[in-house]
């Protein structure tokens, strides 16, 4: 059981220059992070980028081979799991088939010597709103009701921290959507520091106050969901977080508080401050942003145009089309087209032209295919090919 001290730690998690090593792979390189307390924060990125490493050290499960975790003023870098105010939420629930729902939410408090339980227990199962299962075993609850379980018996501890490693991965999408939206109400009801991390990029987004995008053992860019999708620091965080068009360009002018620069011949602007600083670059501009329009068409005043497209592929969606357009340098560009009941759908073959705000784009130094999903891309590619 936690002494006085770690029980009454509060304050921010810290790591500072933690590294993880095993044997001559570096799962965690030299990380300095701060989160807040109070705070949903999500670690996200591929398999085998030190998320659950970091998770696994700040849980004590793993220790760092350099650096230090604190949780406020207490340093909590050698101390053993159970020595630590943090619980953690698995994806396999890990939940007792032989306790009732009510005993398994119960056990850590008897554990810790609570001597009333039954109040405490019954708010925690209040809270994930399944107080009515409380006699039921957990073989005859629903997956999306064991995850409620798991969440309700480490909330009830009343951690400082609460880890989740990738909690909903067990879940069908239906039932993914709804435990993202309880999760955010659970952990803005109790206030308690949730860390969070998984490989989905909505999960991150639906939830998080603030994401760590990792990569190879690093925080490739951290901030609140919004300023990293509109505005990606680089192309790993510009292809992991959604998707993105990045077309090989140059910067070869100002104008004003943009950049001009040039793909074979055609010119477009990009905010100078989100733009690579000189020479080739690679121009991006997300699918949902491009305005597809027919190849005679006047462009808007003030909109960046790229012309000469052919549509090789049109699928309707529902909500949006989805198009991919080839441009006259042979790359592919896709584009989401809402569908609204108004306008034309385009047909595969149709002379069209791409138009986009200015201030969506942004000019990044880098690979182009950093961060791309290639299972994704090679069923995008086989698709268009049999279409075409």
């Amino acid at each position: 059981m936690p002494d006085k001290a770690t029980v009454d730690a509060g304050g921010d998690l810290r790591l500072t220059g933690v590294t993880k090593r095993f044997s001559a792979f570096t799962a965690v390189d030299g990380l300095d992070l701060t989160i807040a307390q109070g705070e949903f924060f999500a670690l996200l990125g591929p398999s085998g980028c030190g998320k659950t490493t970091t998770l696994r050290m700040i849980a004590g499960l793993e220790e760092p081979t350099e650096g230090s975790i604190h949780l406020g003023d207490l340093d909590v870098t050698h101390q053993k799991p159970y020595q630590r105010p943090v619980n953690t939420v698995f994806q396999n629930y890990a939940l007792f088939p032989h306790l009732t729902v009510f005993e398994n939410v119960a056990f850590g408090l008897r554990r810790r010597g609570v001597k009333d339980v039954k109040k405490q227990a019954a708010d925690a199962l209040d809270l994930v709103e399944l107080g009515h299962l409380a006699q039921r075993k957990p073989t005859q609850l629903s997956g999306g009701q064991q995850q409620r379980i798991a969440l309700a018996r480490a909330v009830v501890n009343r951690p400082q921290v609460l880890l989740l490693d990738e909690p909903l991965g067990a879940l069908d999408l239906k039932l993914r959507r709804q435990m993202q939206i309880e999760l955010k109400r659970i952990q803005t009801e109790v206030g308690i520091t949730f860390v969070h991390v998984t490989h989905d990029q909505e999960e991150a987004m639906t939830m998080a106050d603030r994401v760590a995008v990792m990569n190879h053992g690093r925080i490739e860019q951290l901030g609140v969901p919004s300023d990293l999708y509109e505005a990606p620091d680089t192309t790993f965080v510009a292809n992991f977080l959604g998707q993105s068009n990045l077309v090989p360009a140059t910067r070869v002018d100002n104008d004003g508080d943009y950049a001009v620069v040039e793909i074979h011949g055609q010119k477009v602007r990009i905010r100078a401050e989100r733009c690579a600083p000189s020479g080739d670059l690679l121009l991006g501009v997300r699918p949902e942003k491009i305005r597809i329009l027919p190849a005679g068409d006047e462009t808007p005043s003030g909109l960046n145009r790229l012309t000469g497209g052919v549509v090789l592929d049109a699928s309707y969606m529902g909500v949006s089309t989805q198009y991919l357009v080839r441009l006259p340098w042979g790359q592919n560009l896709t584009v989401f087209s809402q569908n609204l009941g108004i306008g034309e759908r385009f047909a595969d073959g149709a002379q069209v032209q791409l138009a986009w705000e200015p201030d969506h784009s942004f000019g990044l130094a880098g690979d182009a295919a950093a961060g791309v999903d290639e299972d994704a891309a090679e069923l995008a590619t086989l698709a268009s090919a049999a279409k075409g």
